[in-house]
């Protein structure tokens, strides 16, 4: 393998413990140095608005329906006993209207190229219900005595389930070796499956009452009302991983949907400039003919640029953009890759793949020249 092609490495460089993609650096000005903040993370919350019924970046959580409850009033009619009247009494019906666990999706990131991006479960609820208390008024007439029945309400509160997150993953732990990183893995996500226990109202019964001369007042009942339980499904995403080799260009990064080559700037570019250099020719050349073989055609292509955290945010952004543009301009014009197919992004010093700093705070020139990168990166399926 020819030397320069030795300096394609992971996009994500050694050295480093795991953590997420954070602020990065270029190599523009030489007067400077920031250490890369941390990534926030933390739960996602279920989006506002009209419900989805497609998910572009992630997978739908589907609605569950919960059915709307009725049940009958029960009509007492009037009645007549040792010659007093017993009035009429209507005991009323229950509707519980229908209920909705809206639909909603799972927002799965994009990423830079060799990262995997963050994935968001939003959070759910099943609401609450309710099932209304019941009475059948006791009896005291013409020598007929019967007592009231009554059956107190019932209900179920609201049940929730928090959101669960993971951050956009770069890197991990180096290999033994401590020159490159041997995979990118970012671990699951899962939502509990959420469960309301059905709620149920006894049937309420309330026996005929007689007087001494035979007359009777029919016995009354009021049938049990059952609201039935609600699941929602629990929801997961998998694992992810990227993992590293050395074929054709150097070393890649590679999973089972994309793949992404790194070159370090240096490589390819003379300090602080976006012209590239005659000796990277050779193994951009390289690089163009794995694409070929590894990528579908017509795939889109994915050119990101890179630097370290020397100098202005606003120049470094803008020098990345200028290098992923002549790797995009290269590719296009001497590599063979139809132009519609690439994509130039320029991320300036905001996704470092190393510390830019040394822990006590002194400047890391070997680190930096890790964040001075250009990745190309396109999804195998």
């Amino acid at each position: 393998m020819p030397h320069a092609l030795r300096a394609v490495v992971l996009a994500v460089t050694a050295g480093l413990a795991l953590t997420a993609c954070g602020a990065l650096g270029s190599d523009e000005a030489p007067d400077r140095a920031a250490t890369a903040p941390a990534t926030p993370g933390g739960a996602t919350p279920s989006p506002s608005g009209p419900e989805p019924t497609e998910c572009p970046h992630g997978q739908l959580i589907k609605a569950v329906e919960i059915p709307a409850v009725h049940a009958d009033p029960v009509h007492i009619p009037e009645a007549t006993i040792g010659g007093e009247k017993v009035p009429a009494v209507t005991i009323p019906g229950v509707d519980i209207p229908a209920q909705r666990v809206p639909a909603q999706c799972v927002e799965e990131k994009p990423a830079p190229g060799a990262c995997l991006g963050a994935v968001a479960v939003p959070g759910t609820s099943i609401p609450g219900t309710a099932i209304p208390g019941v009475r059948i008024p006791g009896v005291q007439a013409g020598g007929a005595s019967a007592a009231p029945v009554e059956e107190p309400a019932k209900s179920q509160k609201a049940i929730d389930q928090s959101a669960v997150s993971v951050a956009e993953v770069c890197q991990s732990k180096p290999s033994e070796e401590g020159q490159y990183v041997a995979s990118v893995y970012r671990p699951s996500v899962y939502r509990p499956s959420l469960y309301r226990p059905s709620l149920y109202r006894p049937s309420l019964y309330r026996p005929r009452a007689c007087n001494d001369q035979g007359e009777c007042v029919p016995p009354v009942n009021v049938p049990s009302v059952t609201v039935p339980s609600v699941s929602v499904p629990s929801v997961s995403v998998p694992s992810a991983s990227l993992k590293s080799y050395v074929a054709g260009p150097g070393q890649v990064i590679k999973g089972d949907d994309q793949i992404a080559y790194n070159i370090e700037a240096d490589v390819l570019f003379d300090f602080g400039k976006a012209d590239i250099k005659p000796a990277a020719a050779k193994s951009l050349a390289e690089l163009a003919e794995s694409i070929r073989k590894e990528v579908p055609s017509g795939a889109p292509i994915q050119v990101d640029g890179h630097t370290d955290a020397k100098g202005d945010p606003a120049s470094n952004k803008a020098l990345s953009e200028r290098r992923a543009q002549a790797i995009v301009d290269w590719l296009a014009t001497k590599g063979g890759l139809d132009r519609a197919r690439l994509k130039a992004t320029g991320y300036g010093e905001t996704k470092p793949a190393a510390p830019n700093t040394r822990p006590d705070g002194s400047d890391d020139p070997r680190a930096r020249a890790k964040n001075r990168r250009v990745v190309i990166s396109a999804a195998r399926s």
